[in-house]
């Protein structure tokens, strides 16, 4: 049984309640009391990292980070360990991983970044098969990435502990070789939609669990076969936003239910017609950031995971880019 003693509860106004007087704990584990309210603690953290502009790749690659609660334009973060773009994308509530990618040869690196820091991202290992234009989803402890260029279309899913550093280990395959798809999950399932297999947009849907090595299962169909989709997630929603349907891009919005299988349904539609830009999500809002339309972006536009409708205006990047790879550390994959 637990006893609270304390002399006097004065103030329940607008302050709320005050204690006054000792106040002893007992506890056999260690506990830190948060400080601050929600706002001063911070948010959900989004990041994007890697960026291909009217000047190419950029030299070094940077890292630009935003508080999803909240709206604004992103703020400097860092640089990823090596010059790149369309990385694959996992992440923890600690850490966020960037696999893979061509700076501009096709690229094995995953490097990583500590969320609640501001800093270079640091190596962690390789890929089991470098690739470019690679997919990534991942639960709070393992990060997964799929499909992508070799420069031939691949079908490989890898994983890596996020926790630890390291190479990546096989993980299974997809059910067909792409590139241009995107990623998302539960704390249970990867998500694997959409992509290119020449000469063919697919509206294919693949899933895994992730806690389980295996080939990936037939979800459904999206509404339509498109590449270059960007994918984020609630603990429920998996959230598909723009890409190239062929020959035209689109600013379609689909989203499944993840604990189920089945077809997408319609959410809404972008502001922007694009594709190949980045997102990010918390449990309530799902955003999406840069990408060409055909010129380059530097908008960012959220929706609200659990309702559906069209995108709203969230700010802006600090510069114009496509083929950024977005995570954050409060998503959906996370318990």
């Amino acid at each position: 049984m637990t006893i609270l003693k304390v002399d006097t509860i004065s103030g329940i106004g607008t302050e709320g309640p005050v204690f006054e007087g000792d106040i002893e704990f007992t506890s056999q584990n260690f506990l830190t009391l948060p400080k601050g309210d929600t706002t001063q603690r911070g948010g959900t953290r989004g990041i994007f990292g890697g960026a291909y502009t009217a000047s190419g790749i950029l030299s070094p690659s940077p890292i630009e980070y935003i508080t999803i609660q909240s709206q604004g334009n992103s703020i400097d973060f860092g640089d990823l360990s090596v010059a790149r773009q369309l990385s694959g994308t996992a992440s923890s509530r600690i850490r966020g991983l960037f696999g893979g990618g061509n700076s501009p040869s096709i690229s094995d690196v995953i490097d990583f970044v500590t969320f609640v820091t501001t800093a270079n991202a640091t190596d962690f290992g390789n890929l089991s098969v470098a690739r470019v234009n690679v997919a990534g989803t991942s639960s709070d402890t393992r990060g997964l990435f799929a499909a992508g260029q070799t420069p031939g279309d691949s079908d490989v899913i890898d994983f890596v502990t996020i926790a630890s550093t390291g190479n990546a280990t096989d993980f299974g395959n997809l059910q067909t070789g792409k590139h241009g798809v995107s990623g998302c999950g539960s704390q249970t399932r990867g998500i694997f939609a959409g992509g290119y297999d020449a000469p063919v947009n697919l509206d294919v849907i693949d899933f895994v669990t992730i806690a389980s090595a295996g080939n990936a299962s037939d979800f459904g169909n999206l509404t339509a076969g498109r590449r270059n989709t960007r994918a984020c997630s609630s603990h429920t929603r998996g959230i598909f936003g723009g890409g190239n349907a062929g020959p035209a891009k689109v600013n379609t919005i689909d989203f499944i239910t993840i604990a189920t299988t089945g077809n997408a349904t319609n959410f809404g539609d972008l502001i922007t017609v694009q594709e190949n830009g980045g997102a990010c999500s918390s449990l309530l809002r799902g955003v999406f950031a840069g990408g060409n339309s055909p010129s380059y972006l530097n908008t960012i536009e959220f929706v609200t995971m659990e309702t559906t409708g069209d995108a709203v205006d969230f700010g802006d990047l600090l510069f114009a880019r496509q083929s950024n790879g977005g995570s954050s550390n409060g998503h959906g994959g996370l318990a």
